[in-house]
């Protein structure tokens, strides 16, 4: 039967199997099976030398049998087959139960392909029961091994039962593709069913024009997506990996610049200055005058603010450079002209300190209704998830009839009992803790088919890479310059395996608290789910993860006991109750509080002038940029600002190298793009995930900057005269191969 790259796969491989495929690897369609690609290939002859994998992990190898012993079990009657392998990397281990016919088939020199959960016995890699099948061999030919059979292991079961017979002329190839698999979908399953799509799409039109392929150097599309799977050379596979690569850039700029020019047109809220409004005063009383970075950054925004046209921008800025006050500075703006505004944070302690920071800083104007407002006046509402049923109905009922200017909250705003009399401004703070789909939720609760302007703010400074591609929908602001007052904050190293080192640490802790001033105690994990900390690190450690961790209950319990217990310590987690969260926070805001043990419920948005320093245990955990977020809690008040990253990792492991590089450096963007390096991309593309696992294979944020810039310059030419895409359909096919159907749905509507 003949299939086109937008048909379902139940029509080419049946219902049962397209089910299998939805579910385990995410494939719904034929265009995404045939871009669905190898993460690897095997020479004929050759095994697949894959690197050390962690225990749990789910592995297809090739390797070859060295020696196959049949031994009775020690603890039930019966036979099993212990079978030693190399992939060319390592030697490992296979373990089969009342395996006579397996036996017969796995002998001494028999190369073969098996797939199955990976564990580890005295350092030594092993998979019981898993599935396998012989493959053919360059020095013998298919004839040398016989017919194969591909056995499914059901379980534990102490019996097998062959199931569909492999034809081994796949596999008698120049390269073997291997692709990413799971238990119950073997790579050779994926692949039969790629040659099936491949051998029923004629060839798949091309997105790219001659000229623009010629201009680029790329080969076809239909030659790319055939040699990737089915590739005689290893230039055939380079060929095919760089136009693959291309394409992966185009569709994801293509799907973005819909979003980017989905609102031109449309009409969002008007709203130009208002003279002795809530804005005007909110300035007069300010005891500081605004840089000049947040007076650009202003004018930006509220230049889009009055162009009638939704606004949809991104404003970025080092730690500690006023976002907050431009954002509340640009939604009192909002609140004159009579629209309200909604602040989407992503934790509850976040939320309750942007409630604290916005009501102080606006004082009697944020309390419209009461004895002691000013006038002008609004209301700032709290709404989070915990909160007890009649403070949510007061919530609610404020947001709904429009007394509250401003409702802030957590996830709890995206509810859809949640509802706004005049919804004109959407502020999202920390967007990288939410997905697309997540941030425009609000954005659809409009009035009047009135756009509700956007507004995201992160101080995770972005690398251009990632603005291209997570934020490529947006306009962007950035504020680098710090508010007067707010000094470099020093930050060192503390090897714990230096006792001098570690002592001096606490010793300073100690004095700055004997000088009136808080400290932070930052660690990686809570450390009370019932299992103790000690024994968790134990098991982490002998699967090779690192050392042991400190959890923030031990650190408390060892603060507390030791002669650091003198002082006031309390522990701040996110597993507390709401009201218990919030009391601990307003009273180390107060000063109540001399030693907060937390876990990174403080990293963002935490604003406590007095706290000057700043202890990150087991700092080898941490992110890069996170490591510069956490530390931006402290020096706010005018005072020097210390960071202590109390690691037990080596000199000179990745890790100590990348601790090094923030003690060195207060430059947020250029600890971003270190980081980037760091982690590489995929949980940075897996912001742009509506419910699905993301489909790009090649695409990389650090190595491909030049591609992404080409391709958004390609769509940027493309898009606004065809926004639909209804006359470039082959680029439509591709975004939706590329993306996935409903990804590609949802970032392009508006």
């Amino acid at each position: 039967m003949r299939a086109r790259t937008d048909d379902p796969l139940g029509g080419l491989l049946g219902d049962a199997k397209a089910a299998t495929f939805a579910e385990e690897i995410g494939v719904h369609t034929v265009g995404e099976l045939i871009r669905y690609i190898p993460h690897r290939y095997v020479k004929q002859g050759q095994l697949s030398a894959q690197s050390r994998p962690e225990a749990g992990e789910w592995v297809t190898l090739v390797a070859r049998v060295e020696k196959a012993d049949m031994r009775s079990m020690k603890s039930r009657k019966g036979k099993m087959l212990v079978v030693k392998a190399t992939d060319g990397s390592q030697s490992f281990s296979v373990t089969f139960f009342n395996p006579y016919a397996i036996a017969r088939a796995l002998t001494p020199g028999v190369r073969m392909m098996v797939a199955g959960t990976v564990g580890y016995f005295n350092n030594t890699m092993q998979l019981t029961h898993p599935n396998w099948m012989v493959l053919p061999d360059e020095a013998g030919g298919v004839d040398s091994v016989g017919s194969a059979m591909m056995l499914s292991m059901a379980g534990d079961a102490a019996t097998s039962s062959p199931t569909e017979a492999a034809d081994l002329g796949e596999f008698d190839r120049p390269f073997i593709p291997v692709y990413p698999a799971t238990k119950a979908l073997q790579t050779w399953d994926i692949w039969r069913a790629v040659r099936t799509a491949l051998d029923a799409v004629d060839a798949v039109e091309d997105p790219l024009s001659d000229a623009e392929r010629d201009a680029r150097g790329l080969i076809a599309a239909d030659a790319a997506l055939r040699a990737i799977h089915l590739p005689e050379t290893s230039d055939e596979i380079d060929s095919a990996r760089t136009r693959l690569t291309f394409d992966e850039a185009l569709a994801l700029q293509v799907a973005l610049a819909r979003r980017r020019f989905a609102d031109s047109g449309r009409t969002g809220p008007t709203c130009d200055h208002v003279e002795h409004g809530l804005e005007d005063a909110l300035r007069a009383r300010l005891p500081f005058t605004l840089t000049d970075g947040q007076q650009t950054v202003i004018g930006e925004i509220c230049d889009q603010l009055g162009s009638g046209e939704p606004m949809s921008r991104l404003l970025q800025g080092e730690v500690g450079s006023g976002k907050t006050l431009v954002a509340l500075l640009c939604m009192l703006r909002m609140i004159d002209n009579g629209y309200q505004c909604a602040l989407l944070a992503p934790t509850e302690v976040l939320a309750a300190q942007h409630h604290r920071t916005l009501t102080t800083m606006l004082g009697g104007l944020a309390r419209a209704g009461e004895l002691d407002a000013e006038d002008p006046a609004t209301r700032v509402t709290l709404l989070t998830g915990s909160m007890k049923t009649a403070g949510k109905r007061a919530a609610l009922l404020e947001a709904v009839t429009g007394t509250a200017g401003i409702v802030i909250g957590t996830h709890a705003l995206l509810e859809d009992r949640v509802d706004f009399f005049n919804l004109g401004l959407v502020v999202v703070d920390e967007q990288h803790r939410f997905g697309v789909e997540q941030r425009d939720t609000l954005r659809s609760r409009r009035r009047d088919d009135l756009v509700p302007h956007m507004l995201v703010m992160t101080a995770t400074p972005i690398p251009r890479t990632v603005a291209m591609t997570v934020y490529g929908d947006l306009d962007t602001s950035t504020l680098r310059e710090l508010p007067a007052g707010r000094r470099a904050i020093t930050t060192n190293v503390v090897p714990q395996y230096l006792p001098k080192f570690e002592s001096r640490l606490w010793e300073v802790v100690d004095e700055e608290v004997t000088a009136g001033r808080q400290v932070y105690v930052v660690c990686s994990r809570i450390g009370d789910d019932g299992t103790a900390a000690g024994a968790k690190s134990e098991e982490r450690e002998q699967r090779g993860q690192g050392m042991p961790t400190r959890s923030a209950v031990e650190m408390f319990a060892e603060i507390t006991s030791g002669p650091l217990g003198r002082h006031r310590v309390e522990l701040l987690h996110g597993r507390l109750p709401a009201d218990e969260k919030t009391a601990v926070m307003d009273a180390f805001t107060r000063g109540e509080i001399d030693i907060l043990v937390s876990t990174t419920v403080v990293e963002v948005g935490v604003d406590v002038a007095n706290a000057t320093t700043m202890v990150i245990v087991d700092a080898e955990r941490f992110g890069v940029s996170q490591l510069h977020q956490l530390r931006g809690r402290v020096g706010r008040g005018g005072l020097p600002g210390r960071c202590f990253l109390r690691t037990a990792t080596k000199a000179g492991s990745p890790a100590m190298e990348r601790l090094r590089a923030v003690e060195a450096s207060n430059d947020g963007f250029e600890l971003a793009r270190i980081d980037l390096i760091a982690r590489r991309e995929g949980d940075v593309l897996g912001a742009l995930q509506s419910g699905e696992s993301s489909s790009l294979r090649f695409l990389s944020l650090i190595d491909d900057v030049d591609v992404i810039a080409d391709a958004r310059v390609l769509a940027a030419e493309i898009v606004p005269g065809d926004i639909t895409l209804a006359r470039h359909r082959p680029l439509a096919l591709l975004v939706e191969s590329v993306l996935g159907p409903s990804r590609a749905a949802f970032l392009a509507k508006p």
